[in-house]
C-alpha cells in the first residue's frame, strides 16, 4: 500500500540495473506516475477511478484515448 503523497518505485523495474521503471504516488483524489530516471520532469496524473482501467488497457496492448 502506498503512503499518500510519497513516490514508490515499481516492482517491475526492468532488466539490467533495474532503472527502467516508473514511480507511482497515491494522492487523495488522483494517482500520479513518473519516469524514475527523470523524476523532476513531467508526471502523468489520473483520477483514482481512471487509473486502474488505464493500466489494464496497457496490459492488453490497447491505446488509451485522451
Amino acid at each position: 500500500m502506498l503512503t499518500p503523497g510519497t513516490w514508490q518505485k515499481s516492482t517491475f523495474s526492468g532488466g539490467g540495473q533495474g532503472d527502467a521503471c516508473v514511480e507511482v504516488a497515491n494522492r487523495r483524489t488522483h494517482i500520479s506516475i513518473r519516469d524514475s530516471k527523470t523524476p523532476t520532469r513531467a508526471t502523468l496524473t489520473f483520477p483514482v477511478d481512471v487509473f486502474v482501467p488505464f493500466v489494464e488497457s496497457l496490459k492488453k496492448g490497447r491505446s488509451y484515448g485522451v
